[in-house]
């Protein structure tokens, strides 16, 4: 089976992580009425689905590197698919509850095997391409489940979405099953799970870069996610449909420079490409604070121009893990995604204080982290690192 079919079949396993954790959003007002439960009942089965997700990297990280890709990711989607059927029947809101967990358990593991996949399978500019086309569709996921939400629950109920969700994990199972071969390399040892992997990745200056920028990255992209519609609700008195459609530029131009991500860097070193994404983030940040509030045509461009730039330097992020972490790319990947999960769930907490004190302050600090991580950017990634020089300290150590 030619790969590129098989990086698709991969990173569609990650792509339904966070389109589960968001498809059933706009059907929350039926599901709190459903079971008779407070709102903020209803919104632990969105938020404990997110916990779950990053702790589960950590977890499926070394279990990848130490059992295989197949192996692991077949029993993950049966999990999420027993998870599906169970919140479809569930008689209380607090069986809800545990089966949303059950679901991001299993579902958990697509992101961390798709990646490593792409890292065993691909070399120089198709590992970059192949990284693109994966955080694409991982992009895709928390914008497409609300819209499959909306229509799915306009014809059926919100139990029917979870049965929709069972279908496809069906179909995922079956075709990864059938088509997705074990990449794992069959002369490759089977080392024991060491806790110092994770402290080798954090502490290392490629790691912590890395892992600090996904973290940055999506605190930042969820910011805009809660607090845009605060924008476009309070200055330009909009619908709630209508701050809907706002949301496609950022949407389109995160897809976009994940597929241009993935490319640029055949032209481009990576270290170059961070600094220079760092820079657009700092620059489209603090246009958005200045120009949003004036009118609607700078609120996309300016949300667009972010978008961009995130988009870019996702695809880049994870092909300097898998690249440089080559022994243990499971166990990278993981910390990396568990970076990642913090920032998404940091992002509205910290934002919502901040942005308390005075509007938009939320958007000053991060720009203002994107400043610290342009400076460890410049520090740390000096010369480019040899993915023996990780290896043979592991070893070693």
């Amino acid at each position: 089976m030619k790969n590129k079919w098989i990086v698709l079949f991969v990173s569609l396993a990650a792509f339904f992580g966070p389109f589960t954790q968001t498809i059933y959003v706009p059907l929350i007002p039926e599901v709190q009425q459903h079971f008779g439960s407070s709102e903020l009942v209803v919104n632990i089965t969105i938020s404990i689905f997110t916990l779950v997700l990053a702790f589960m990297q950590i977890v499926y990280g070394p279990l990848v590197d130490r059992y295989g890709r197949k192996k692991v990711l077949l029993p993950a989607i049966f999990i999420y698919i027993v998870g599906s059927i169970g919140a479809a029947l569930s008689p209380t809101i607090w069986v809800l509850i545990f089966f949303r967990v059950v679901q991001a358990a299993g579902i958990a593991a697509g992101s961390v095997v798709a990646t490593t996949v792409i890292g065993d399978l691909f070399q120089g500019k198709m590992l970059g391409r192949s990284m693109g086309t994966f955080q694409m569709c991982v992009s895709l996921g928390p914008v497409l489940g609300p819209l499959a939400g909306g229509l799915i629950g306009g014809y059926t109920t919100f139990n029917g979405v979870f049965w929709f969700l069972t279908i496809m994990g069906i179909i995922l199972f079956l075709s990864n099953f059938y088509l997705l071969p074990e990449t794992r390399r069959p002369n490759a040892t089977s080392k024991r799970f060491r806790f110092g992997d994770f402290g080798l990745i954090f502490m290392s200056h490629t790691g912590s870069v890395v892992l600090l920028y996904g973290f940055i990255q999506y605190y930042t992209y969820y910011n805009f996610i809660v607090f845009l519609p605060h924008l476009l609700q309070q200055n330009y008195v909009l619908s709630t449909s209508q701050v809907g459609w706002l949301f496609i530029p950022l949407t389109l131009t995160v897809v976009l420079g994940n597929i241009l991500g993935g490319r640029i860097q055949e032209w481009i070193s990576q270290r170059k490409l961070l600094l220079i994404s760092s820079i657009c983030n700092i620059f489209s940040i603090l246009l958005y604070v200045l120009l949003a509030p004036l009118s609607l045509p700078f609120v996309m461009l300016t949300t667009a121009l972010f978008g961009l730039c995130m988009g870019v330097s996702s695809p880049i992020q994870t092909t300097i893990l898998v690249q440089t972490f080559s022994q243990i790319r499971g166990t990278a990947i993981g910390a990396y995604n568990f970076s990642r999960y913090l920032g998404m769930a940091a992002g509205p907490m910290i934002g919502t204080i901040l942005y308390s004190w005075r509007p938009f302050t939320e958007f000053y600090f991060s720009a203002f982290l994107f400043v610290c991580i342009l400076i460890l950017v410049v520090q740390r990634l000096k010369r480019p690192v040899r993915p023996q020089d990780h290896e043979s300290s592991r070893v070693n150590g």
